[in-house]
């Protein structure tokens, strides 16, 4: 294998484990953004050099295991099948070590070798945790990387051993998990059954291990794939194991116990984590609606009491001026010329640029909530109020990005599970008052209604947010009706922002 070969690498993970971290840090802004073919999940890809090593890095969907249960796992899964990348880069929540290892029971069940990043390590030490990576490597089988991505600490070692591994092969077989052993027997006949029959470029044993827990699309494949009488004896299987799907499952934990037995040591009982501390009134029915309340009014008012004066502040001075220095320059030619430059191209072009001061510090103030942790905790308090309109808290966190923009809130919605509540979200997401609209309403106002510039402003600003829940109401009850979905959303741990990430975000 030469050296010289662009290493084609894959960086897989669960959410909330610092993937968009590592990947901004070591891409930059030569990361292009598009959608995956045929999905709206979002796909990015990037280039960057390691020690002088050419690598192709592909940030994969954010996922919590390998089951056909939404576009995102498909995506991953099909990915490393197809485009057999030459090394996959698992980051995991080094505080949440064991559930994330869900997701590495199943990777390493298809032919990419991995290599785990145990991220966020002093997030885990703040927890009470401490982890030994070599003896979890030796346990596995695969390199094993402590690392801090937001300090970029380890991040130099991670793509070091995936380098080894991409010239070298991987040291050693991994450790697999294995299936309960009253089970054994029934995936041994799976296996014979579909021998032969497995289309390219899927591994057979992972084929039978997803036909054995009946996933859709693996089941789908198969059925075209098989003749008739094999396939019949593939339900007969089905139907003497209806809990095969445990049976996996709770070899994929059994495997977990033993891999993290001499490896983890945990908190002692009874700690009281930080994040614990907070989340007591960051998510509680009613404590956490006011908490919820006051970082609104502290986004609100940060972003117009600095935004404003800076608002103000370029309108005189940089669009001001501009068209000061136009106006002279143009003065003796003929009027519609000055006219379409000065008040024309430079005051309505100048106007929207006066805007950036308030959508910057916005999506700033927005980013640290996200980074931090805080939005997924609005979203949960939220949940309750969002069921009135047949959404789920999930929804909120679109919604209120669109006081920043309605475009980025639109886009936002395709993390919303069901098509009936993404189409409810975005029909709903233009009604939500931007800061383009606010920023005009904020001149308007005292120009029309002098004295009461104030209360105009909030009820033409509460109006539309009233107008938002009445449509989301009727809408839900007599146009898109259906059950709304299950709420589930990972509440991660409190952290320290990386300013990197942030900026990037914002810059996007």
């Amino acid at each position: 294998m030469s050296d010289d070969r662009v290493a084609a690498i894959a960086l897989a993970g669960q959410p909330n484990v610092g993937k968009s971290t590592v990947f901004n840090l070591l891409t930059g802004l030569s990361q292009r953004v598009g959608n995956w073919p045929g999905k709206t999940v979002e796909r990015r890809t990037g280039t960057f050099e390691h020690d002088g090593a050419p690598i192709h890095l592909t940030d994969l969907p954010g996922t919590y295991s390998l089951t056909a249960a939404s576009p995102e796992e498909v995506i991953a899964r099909d990915y490393i099948i197809h485009q057999e990348p030459d090394v996959v880069l698992v980051l995991v929540n080094a505080a949440s070590l064991e559930r994330n290892l869900y997701l590495v029971a199943e990777l390493l069940a298809l032919p990419s070798p991995i290599v785990i990043g145990l991220n966020m390590i002093d997030v885990a030490r703040q927890e009470g945790f401490e982890i030994e990576s070599q003896v979890l490597a030796a346990a596995i089988g695969v390199p094993v990387i402590p690392m801090t991505a937001t300090r970029n600490e380890g991040v130099h070692a991670f793509i070091d051993a995936a380098l080894e591994v991409f010239r070298h092969g991987p040291q050693r077989k991994p450790n697999r998990p294995k299936i309960a052993d009253d089970h054994r027997e029934a995936l041994t006949s799976l296996h014979a059954i579909i021998e032969g029959f497995v289309p390219e470029p899927y591994p057979a044993d992972w084929v039978g291990l997803k036909l054995f827990e009946a996933d859709e699309q693996v089941a789908a494949m198969m059925k075209d794939a098989l003749p008739p009488e094999r396939w019949a004896k593939v339900e007969a299987i089905w139907r003497q194991h209806e809990d095969a799907i445990i049976a996996v499952a709770t070899g994929r934990y059994e495997w977990i116990h033993r891999m993290t037995r001499a490896a983890l040591k945990r908190p002692k009982p009874g700690r009281i984590t930080v994040t614990q501390r907070l989340d007591r009134a960051a998510t509680h029915p009613f404590w956490g609606l006011l908490v919820l309340a006051g970082v609104l009014a502290l986004i609100f008012g940060l972003t117009y009491a600095v935004g404003g004066p800076l608002q103000e502040l370029m309108a005189d001075h940089v669009v001001g001026g501009v068209a000061r220095v136009m106006s002279q320059l143009l003065a003796q030619g003929p009027a519609w010329l000055s006219g379409l430059v000065v008040d024309g191209i430079i005051g309505g072009v100048g106007t929207v640029l006066t805007f950036l001061p308030i959508l910057l510090i916005f999506f700033v103030t927005m980013g640290v909530l996200e980074d931090v942790g805080y939005m997924a905790r609005a979203a949960y308090v939220m949940d309750r109020s969002m069921h009135a309109m047949g959404l789920h808290g999930k929804s909120f966190v679109p919604l209120f990005l669109g006081f920043g923009c309605n475009v980025p809130a639109i886009m936002g919605a395709r993390v919303i599970e069901s098509e009936r509540g993404r189409l409810l979200t975005i029909m709903l997401a233009p009604l939500v008052p931007c800061a383009a609209r606010l920023g005009v309403l904020a001149v308007l106002a005292p120009a029309f209604f002098p004295q009461r510039a104030g209360l105009v402003s909030w009820c033409l600003t509460g109006l539309p947010v009233v107008v938002l829940a009445v449509l989301g109401i009727i809408l839900n009850r007599f146009v898109l009706k259906g059950e709304s979905g299950a709420f589930i959303m990972e509440l991660p741990l409190y952290h320290v922002p990386n300013w990197r990430t942030i900026g990037l975000s914002t810059w996007n």
